[in-house]
């Protein structure tokens, strides 16, 4: 099936004359009390006769504002669509002092709140077969999810999935790093801190950035990030870095484990995951198909759209395929 999508060309005039106002219209937003007692904000929208329902994973820093245009184009080819915010990102709660914090305690705690987000607000105004799409760091939460819940969802899609990242220390380097920065939270007396090097959020021109082709995606991302502070997020803490290696090294000793269909995009390109461990795992899950997008950098979803659409066409095909073989 030949998919609709938005182009870089009409994109800026788009949103403002159909995009932002279909938000304002069809989209609904609302709240809930995640694990430990965290807020975590939601938006949702079903078409008419919609044939498949799309829950979308988000990478880190990601809020569902970001996601308007990819939102938007779903919805208009009749998927149902489901986002969260996670944790510690985007509209929900922040879990430090410091709102800028990329924290969490353990990713299971993503996973939980996924699953609540499914239970109560997706199921009851789902349209057709429950589908995953999910982005980095969404990649990774949306395993574990498959991993603890085999029997949620139809299939998935995971696009420049976090099995691993860059730079691939040595497990005995990352551990100390890991540690000492722990340490040092302790004998500081804080609840978190950044890792190493890393920094408050900062809007890096688009022509130093590893993101995307797309100029006018980026400028647009960095714009709404400018314009509504509350999103902004900065670099991982240590606790972030703690969790995450843990979450990637359960999925790589589980991923045989992964048995419902799943198409994974590997960004030939990508600067920031660790494209040899993700292959390596993709391998390892039984019904995986692996297409590699030669030149695409790591966020495929808003890439140029010589790349963004032959990946959109063939994951939307994908994921409406279940919906072709029950109708």
């Amino acid at each position: 099936m030949d998919w609709i999508l938005t182009t870089e060309s009409e994109l800026v005039e788009k949103l403002a004359t159909t995009i932002n106002p279909f938000w304002q219209t069809q989209v609904t937003t609302g709240e809930f009390t995640g694990e430990g007692g965290v807020t975590v904000h939601y938006a949702w929208c079903v078409p008419e006769n919609a044939h498949t329902t799309v829950v979308i994973s988000s990478g880190r820093i990601e809020s569902l504002l970001k996601y308007k245009e990819l939102i938007y184009d779903l919805w208009h080819n009749g998927f149902a669509v489901f986002i969260p915010d996670h944790r510690g990102q985007g509209l929900s709660g922040r879990m430090t002092h410091d709102p800028q914090h990329g924290f969490v305690h353990s990713f299971d705690d993503y996973v939980t709140d996924l699953l609540t987000f499914v239970d109560d607000i997706v199921r009851p105004n789902s349209k057709g077969p429950l589908t995953l799409l999910c982005h980095s760091m969404g990649g990774a939460i949306g395993t574990l999810t498959l991993l603890k819940a085999p029997e949620v969802f139809e299939r998935a899609v995971l696009a420049s999935p976090m099995f691993g990242v860059k730079p691939a220390l040595p497990d005995w380097l990352a551990n100390t790093l890991i540690s000492a920065g722990l340490t040092l939270n302790r004998l500081r007396k804080k609840d978190s801190g950044y890792f190493f090097g890393q920094t408050p959020y900062v809007a890096y021109p688009y022509a130093i950035n590893t993101l995307t082709h797309s100029e006018v995606r980026y400028r647009l991302f960095r714009e709404l990030y400018d314009e509504d502070k509350r999103i902004q997020l900065g670099g991982v803490t240590t606790e972030w870095l703690r969790a995450a290696q843990d979450a990637m090294d359960s999925i790589e000793q589980q991923a045989a484990h992964v048995l419902l269909p799943v198409l994974l995009f590997s960004a030939d390109e990508d600067k920031i995951i660790d494209n040899k461990r993700q292959r390596r795992v993709a391998a390892s899950m039984p019904n995986a198909t692996v297409d590699i997008v030669s030149g695409g950098y790591h966020e495929l979803f808003t890439e140029s759209d010589a790349l963004r659409t032959p990946v959109l066409q063939r994951a939307m095909s994908f994921l409406q395929s279940q919906a072709s073989d029950d109708a």
